[in-house]
């Protein structure tokens, strides 16, 4: 029997502990398993907000620690409180896989310490700093199967990346895209405090983040430009950080080269759904956000919001979850780089 991958999650935080959970919920450990987290957190903490999700519910499963780290359904993770990667065995602990989920390593140079403390493999939660500071950035579902066998560094993109390239990409084919002006309405993130506070150098992110609409920078714009060169310069984007826990959505104003009518743009994202399964979904139901909770879809088009005019303007929306959707896109990378797809 072939020996299921090992992954390793450096930084376990709201989507190394979905990756833990969708793949006990997948029942993947055949194929694929986690034996390595490093977080800084103390063990007692991990083993606590594994069981218990304010946002995901609690843990489907058994949940228990020893003194080497958490067991989860009789299998054992090794946990690790280092603050460096240099600092870890990644390869006498026959690693193959590192996730790099804590946010604090984006640069070629930093980067590459994980390689050089014995990583054979690390993909990344968050889009590199620049291009060239990672062998290549996917979105599962697009431009994956781009992979090479040399490459050592990949990064999955992120949440918003993931969920609006496939849809842009089929729209460009099928339609052409002259222009594309993309506002993600964003669930409240971490860098955000609960009440003011001095701890942030960009001063909207220092105000409390579940008694405001705040406007934050986004890099969204240049993310879809590395996927698709076609529409570099036609988009624009902002972001806007609302105060719910979790789902998010992109509202979509386009301009396309070949106009449509709304029920014909429906229908074909409707069709290309059904050719996209478990990335793109279709629903024409009168949604709230909570609705998508734990979608495990890279993007939701809600056709009840679809707008045309007759001069190839085109408005969309978009829901995704963008903590699930995003952590079980990171498996699909994952699985298919180590052949385990």
């Amino acid at each position: 029997m072939t020996q299921p991958v090992r992954l390793a999650i450096n930084g376990y935080g709201r989507i190394g502990r979905c990756i833990v959970r969708a793949l006990h919920e997948l029942q993947l450990s055949d194929v694929i398993r986690v034996v390595v987290i490093n977080e800084p957190a103390d063990l007692d903490s991990l083993v606590y907000l594994t069981r218990f999700d304010s946002t995901h519910g609690v843990f489907p499963g058994l949940v228990e620690k020893d003194e080497n780290g958490l067991i989860i359904d009789g299998q054992a993770i090794t946990v690790l409180h280092r603050d460096t990667p240099e600092a870890v065995d990644w390869h006498g602990m026959a690693v193959d896989m590192v996730l790099e989920c804590s946010g604090q390593y984006s640069t070629r140079s930093a980067l590459q310490r994980f390689i050089d403390a014995g990583c054979a493999r690390v993909l990344l939660s968050h889009p590199g700093a620049g291009a060239d500071d990672v062998d290549r950035t996917v979105a599962y579902g697009v431009n994956h199967t781009s992979i090479e066998p040399t490459d050592q560094i990949v990064s999955a993109a992120s949440c918003t990346t993931n969920a609006i390239v496939p849809l842009l990409s089929v729209l460009e084919e099928k339609y052409g895209v002259d222009h594309a002006f993309l506002t993600t309405l964003h669930s409240v993130m971490n860098d955000q405090p609960m009440i003011d506070g001095y701890h942030h150098a960009d001063l909207r992110r220092t105000r409390s983040a579940m008694q405001s609409i705040i406007p934050v920078a986004t890099g969204l714009a240049q993310g879809i430009e590395r996927f698709l060169p076609c529409l570099t310069g036609k988009v624009q984007a902002k972001a806007i950080r609302v105060p719910i826990l979790n789902v998010s959505a992109i509202d979509m104003m386009l301009r396309l080269r070949t106009s449509a009518s709304t029920h014909e743009l429906n229908q074909f994202i409707a069709d290309c759904a059904d050719r996209m399964p478990g990335l793109l979904a279709y629903s024409n139901q009168p949604h709230a956000s909570v609705d998508f909770n734990h979608d495990a879809h890279s993007a939701i088009v809600d056709g009840s919001q679809t707008r045309t005019t007759s001069d190839g303007f085109a408005n969309l929306f978009v829901w995704f979850d963008n903590e699930w959707g995003f952590a079980n896109r990171m498996l699909d990378v994952a699985r298919y780089w180590a052949g385990a797809d």
